[in-house]
């Protein structure tokens, strides 16, 4: 007793962080499996099965053309926009967007905005740009699990999904988080390749359903709250200033761009559908069962002849190794396609896969790391010839047991093959992984230097993690 009576304070800060640490971590430590029920849902055979309904697709390949589009249909709204993203932050991309937004909810648009907790807390508290859309009268902005660090057992529970859905003809959904990094071509730091697709229906009886009934089963979720509504707030000085500056925006862009504002007929630049279907996780905020991760293996041990996947990351456990090695025994040519270590943005995973590749390149896939300068934040998978899976979801142990997580299946061989083209094209800027200690590097390819102080670092983050890698 007299040793903590000394140092009453040390041990307070001790048994905060364990708190912190232990009621963050505990709900996940364990991973849940695959019911009877999730394993009766997924039948490939019948995968597509009634999903036929003259749905049109595209790929939004470059940050140039998802503004475009993001411009260019919202802007033909009429009844409603419906914005979901993991991470939204300031910047020149999101004034544009909001401009848009604030414009169409002016002429009397219903508007939804749905951000994660942690980037509501982090990146729109205190942001009067983000005020002048949450005070108005046809905007609601809700935050998914907002932060609360005296519930610490609540603080991993994130929504990863992203996607815009406008009234009832046109969504695309897919990697990108929105802000410069993703969107545009403005000057930033550092930028991110991805991809979404962009699915049009003028019929309003696609696809667009499933994912309808998807928001809205998150949008109402006990754990979903209102940001800043509160129309007393739209008086403040610095919010009417930020409105106007949204205001003179939209103005610029019709000005500027004005072949984004006209007539456009999606059907010139989009590929013919024979079936979509919305593969999703489990929407709430403690570890749920990896149904993303399953159906995507599944769905790959069906493939013919060849499977191309591509994602940013790869961090298993022994099932998901399991998994994906029943795929790489009975695909003709698997093709698997990473960041590097000296090529990605997230150290973390990054970490990890120096520990793991051994692993990794023993699942049997041919494994590639890419390299080529930017970071690669696509996730994707071409299955034979006329199914392009396009999403949120990393083949991560985060993205499987933790996070919301959304992919995009479509059965369509004029999709599939834009898919595979693009997916082509990174691949030549990539390494071919020979084994854990070799690669084949193309002779055009300049590998950046990893400095010997990074490496270790890493390799001492990953060491450190590996009792906790079930939230990377």
């Amino acid at each position: 007793m007299a040793f903590l009576k000394k140092h009453r304070l040390g041990c307070l800060i001790i048994a905060a962080v364990l708190y912190l640490l232990v009621g963050a971590m505990a709900p996940f430590a364990i991973y849940p499996e695959i019911s009877e029920y999730t394993k009766a849902m997924v039948s490939t055979e019948q995968f597509f099965e009634n999903t036929a309904s003259g749905d049109r697709a595209m790929i939004l390949e470059t940050g140039q053309s998802a503004w475009e589009e993001r411009i260019r249909l919202m802007d033909k709204a009429e009844k409603r926009i419906v914005l979901t993203t993991f991470d939204m932050r300031e910047g020149q991309s999101t004034e544009d967007v909001l401009s848009v937004i604030l414009h169409k909810a002016d002429e009397g648009v219903s508007v939804k905005i749905l951000i994660d907790g942690i980037s509501g807390f982090l990146r729109m508290e205190g942001r009067p740009i983000f005020y002048a859309l949450s005070t108005h009268p046809n905007v609601e902005i809700k935050i998914y699990n907002p932060v609360n660090i005296l519930l610490p057992w609540r603080l991993q529970g994130r929504m990863h999904d992203k996607y815009v859905m406008v009234d009832e003809k046109a969504y695309f959904l897919g990697g990108r988080n929105s802000f410069d990094y993703f969107i545009g071509t403005y000057e930033t730091e550092n930028n991110s390749l991805d991809r979404e697709v962009l699915v049009y229906n003028p019929d309003s009886n696609g696809s667009i359903k499933q994912l309808e009934t998807y928001f809205d089963s998150v949008w109402h979720m006990d754990v979903c709250r209102l940001f800043h509504d509160d129309s007393s707030l739209a008086e403040h000085p610095k919010v009417m200033k930020q409105r106007k500056v949204l205001e003179e925006r939209y103005s610029y862009l019709r000005e500027n761009y004005p072949e984004l504002f006209g007539d456009y007929d999606y059907k010139e630049v989009t590929c013919p559908v024979d079936g979509v279907r919305l593969v999703t996780n489990p929407t709430g905020i403690y570890a749920k069962e990896p149904v993303v991760f399953y159906t995507m293996a599944e769905l790959m041990k069906g493939a013919g002849e060849r499977v191309d996947l591509h994602t940013p990351y790869i961090v298993c456990n022994d099932y998901m190794y399991e998994k994906l090695g029943e795929v790489a025994d009975k695909v003709q040519n698997p093709r698997m396609v990473i960041n590097s270590v000296e090529n990605g943005d997230n150290i973390v995973a990054s970490s990890d896969y120096l520990w793991s590749k051994p692993s990794v390149v023993d699942i049997g896939f041919d494994l590639y790391e890419y390299d080529g300068g930017t970071s690669t934040h696509g996730k994707s998978i071409v299955i034979d010839d006329d199914i392009a899976i396009v999403g949120s979801y990393n083949f991560d142990l985060r993205s499987s047991y933790m996070d919301t997580e959304m992919m995009l299946a479509v059965k369509s061989p004029g999709l599939a093959a834009k898919l595979q083209s693009n997916m082509d094209a990174l691949e030549r800027d990539c390494r071919h992984v020979v084994h854990a200690e070799k690669d084949e590097v193309p002779e055009h390819l300049n590998v950046a230097d990893l400095p010997v102080g990074r490496y270790f670092i890493m390799r001492l983050i990953g060491l450190v993690l590996k009792p906790f890698r079930f939230v990377i």
